[in-house]
């Protein structure tokens, strides 16, 4: 019964009780303990582990089985997650998830794992302004696009930094705008 909280072995006896009409045998009731955490949307201790320990290398690109086994794993440490050995990091594990499931049980509402979101820059606009943007500059359409394509990157990435040195230095005669905005006020 090691990971089971109390809450859900009053649960699972309950339902035994109406299930039943004998004692199940251990392995019947430790099935019924993990339906009735299961009704919860909990995860079995061992599965959740296996969860966090998947997913610990970029825990905030995972969309997780409950909030309960994120919480768990933060508390645990992804770090240590990846690295440590099964026997060093599954029972502080299991520690921590049986707290969350007990406070899940009680009613409480876990904070929920933001995902982190990029915004999505609007391309029609944006290549637009670049086909705008090359007529200025004497350019065709397509030497505009390739000259401003890393505009279609997400800002501080590496391939737009790098694409944008690369672009800096084939036009070097050129103002080569490094973001929307500036590309706006050079039309205006």
């Amino acid at each position: 019964m090691v990971g089971y909280g109390e809450d859900i072995l009053v649960l699972a006896i309950e339902q035994a009780k109406r299930q039943y009409s004998w004692m199940p045998s251990i392995a019947e009731f430790l099935q019924l303990m993990d339906q009735c955490q299961q009704d919860f949307g909990l995860l079995a201790p061992e599965q959740a582990y296996a969860e966090a320990c998947r997913h610990a290398s970029a825990p905030s690109h995972h969309a997780w089985s409950h909030a309960a086994v994120y919480h768990a794993g933060r508390a645990t440490g992804w770090f240590e997650l990846k690295s440590l050995p099964r026997q060093a990091t599954q029972p502080r594990f299991n520690q921590h998830y049986k707290l969350l499931c007990q406070r899940v049980l009680a009613g409480e509402n876990l904070d929920s794992v933001e995902q982190p979101v990029l915004a999505a820059p609007n391309n029609d606009n944006l290549f637009a302004l670049t086909e705008q943007w090359a007529q200025a500059m004497g350019l065709s359409p397509e030497a505009g696009q390739s000259a401003l394509y890393f505009l279609h990157l997400p800002q501080g990435s590496p391939l737009r930094l790098r694409l944008q040195l690369i672009s800096a230095e084939k036009h070097s005669v050129l103002n080569i705008p490094t973001n929307v905005e500036q590309l706006r006020k050079q039309l205006d």
